[in-house]
């Protein structure tokens, strides 16, 4: 469905800020900004399914390069 347009080091990396974001949510139940911390959902599922809508439009890729 999706081309997988992601790297190892960037999955990983997009995996611990989503989770962190969303782990922050749940920490701090009073704090205003509580809400925004939602925004980590979306680099969770990204690093999930290996593929960026954004890198698709752009046309970047972080894959290494398949050697021939």
């Amino acid at each position: 469905m999706f081309k997988n347009n992601m790297g190892n080091i960037d999955r990983i990396l997009r995996f611990v800020v989503g989770a962190a974001l969303l782990v922050a949510f749940f920490m701090f139940p009073d704090a205003g900004w509580r809400w925004f911390a939602l925004i980590g959902i979306i680099p969770l599922v990204t690093s999930v399914i290996g593929s960026c809508p954004l890198y698709s439009i752009f046309g970047w890729s972080t894959c290494p390069v398949k050697k021939s």
